[in-house]
């Protein structure tokens, strides 16, 4: 017992993660409240010298970023409170199955099997609450199919065009596809492609401009828009110039911003 106390004592009290990309700061007791877990006997019986570490000494998991953060608040409370319409309910119980947190795992594939949807999809009122207490009634179908409003992607980008006006541009894509719309719409139309952790709490009747999609093919975010029922009603773009160096011979880099616009009536 001593043996473990002492590796326990090689952790600092605040914790560095890099879960896939997005980091976390918690306490070591948080990441150590529930025994036998994944992360319990990372942390309370391992040492740091066995867990993988990014390159600035954060202890480093290759699962999903953006779902952990659901992951760190069972580990606080016991419990948890998903999002209005939470949709990825069995991608966050797999999650839970590879930390080892069984009770949490029930609970998800209790509040998935509910779902209207095969495969987590909109929830009934209230089956955002995944506790020991459930709410019970007949699924209701998503209010929001089919409602009419607009959502703009935003994607930023560069290319380089060489020396020779001849040559083809070379363009470059950036890892980010932003949305801007009605909450509801947002998740309506793109689902579990759909990257919250920037205003994650917000309710379905607001709007948000900080949201963005987990991949970066403009085609495959237009292909999700067109079988909603919408259509593109307006582009806009902007672009600037500037050279890789001071050196004039070098090539131009140039940097634009375009917004798609999307309705459906």
């Amino acid at each position: 017992m001593a043996q473990t106390d002492s590796k326990s004592l090689q952790f600092p009290d605040i914790v560095e993660l890099n879960v896939g990309g997005q980091l976390y700061v918690t306490q070591l007791k948080t990441l150590t409240s529930v025994p036998n877990s994944l992360l319990w006997k990372t942390f309370a019986q391992g040492c740091p010298s066995e867990v993988p570490q990014d390159r600035k000494g954060r202890f480093f998991f290759d699962r999903d970023g953006c779902l952990f953060r659901y992951i760190l608040e069972y580990l606080r409370d016991s419990d948890l409170v998903l999002p209005d319409l939470f949709q990825e309910k069995r991608r966050l119980q797999k999650e839970a199955d590879f930390f080892l947190l069984h009770d949490l795992s029930q609970r998800l594939r209790t509040a998935a099997a509910r779902d209207p949807v095969k495969g987590g999809g909109p929830d009934e009122e209230g089956a955002g609450q995944v506790s020991t207490t459930t709410t019970t009634g007949s699924p209701q179908p998503s209010p929001i199919k089919g409602t009419p409003g607009y959502v703009t992607i935003g994607y930023r980008g560069t290319y380089t065009i060489g020396r020779d006006i001849q040559t083809d541009a070379k363009f470059r894509r950036v890892a980010r596809i932003t949305v801007c719309s009605k909450i509801s719409l947002a998740k309506e139309v793109f689902g579990e492609t759909l990257n919250e952790s920037r205003d994650p709490d917000r309710t379905p009747d607001k709007y948000t401009s900080r949201y963005y999609l987990k991949y970066n093919f403009l085609e495959q975010a237009f292909d999700r828009l067109a079988e909603s029922g919408f259509h593109m009603v307006a582009c806009s773009s902007t672009g600037t110039c500037a050279y890789n160096s001071n050196d004039p011979n070098e090539d131009k880099v140039w940097s634009s911003y375009t917004e798609y616009v999307f309705a459906r009536q």
